[in-house]
């Protein structure tokens, strides 16, 4: 398992690039160098007052330049304080989090993501080898679709269908014929819920990386925490901590 660094990192740009959603390159000594696609870092806020940080899955991993990107959408205060936040300001940084995506090259893929487990796919289609093809659900404006196709064929579904297909990302799928060996996913319960059936039915092996509300994120707390097929050794009970044993798992160890 990689070793995990606490920086202080210094902001090298942020932006917004929808609505709600942010990106922020970060500056990072040594947690750029040690990342994984599906990996993700803590970020604390600067008021004492909010003592839990902020995970958020890493977008772009550039150790040349020792970099990090992550994208965000703002959901609360915590969120809220670092959108405000500008190039030369520094933030307190943990990482890299909890486990990755398998990189499983020469195989035809699916890079499936929705809403904001889209940025994960963004590493991973850099790093992947292979034919790539890349689903993405929005619900209405869409985000990194530009970065996306540098490195894969992308089709996209949105839920009022102003974009793409209009449905989910089965939809898309299926409406475009596509097929694949391999399906790595990010995304809220339902949709992941769904990809696993699907891949179960097709016969496909499924990695998918979990969207929860954490605490620690290191594993300590046990707040973030969801069924699994096999008795987890550290509680004794069929429980996965999704910070610490995932996000990223096989989708036929975990109940959705």
């Amino acid at each position: 398992m990689a070793k995990k660094w606490k920086e202080t990192v210094t902001i090298i740009e942020q932006k917004q690039i929808a609505d709600g959603i942010f990106s922020l390159w970060l500056q990072t000594e040594n947690i750029g160098k040690e990342a994984v696609p599906g990996q993700f870092v803590n970020l604390y806020s600067k008021d004492k007052s909010r003592l839990m940080p902020r995970p958020i899955s890493i977008c772009e991993i550039d150790d040349i330049q020792k970099r990090l990107r992550v994208v965000y959408r703002v959901v609360g205060k915590g969120t809220e304080e670092i959108s405000q936040y500008t190039a030369g300001n520094t933030l307190e940084i943990e990482g890299p989090l909890g486990n990755g995506f398998p990189i499983k090259n020469g195989k035809k893929v699916f890079l499936i993501g929705g809403g904001i487990g889209i940025p994960p796919m963004l590493e991973l289609a850099k790093q992947l080898e292979g034919e790539k093809q890349i689903i993405v659900g929005y619900r209405s404006e869409t985000f990194l679709k530009e970065d996306l196709e540098k490195y894969g064929k992308v089709f996209i579904a949105t839920e009022d269908g102003s974009v793409g297909v209009k449905g989910n990302v089965l939809d898309c799928i299926k409406e475009n014929g596509l097929e694949a060996d391999i399906i790595f996913a990010c995304g809220p319960t339902p949709m992941l819920r769904a990809i696993k059936e699907y891949a179960q039915k097709m016969k496909i092996e499924a990695w998918i990386s979990l969207e929860e509300r954490m605490a620690c994120g290191i594993g300590a707390c046990l707040a973030c925490v969801c069924q699994s097929k096999d008795v987890d050794e550290h509680t004794n009970v069929k429980n996965k901590r999704i910070c610490k044993d995932g996000p990223v798992f096989l989708a036929e160890e975990v109940e959705l």
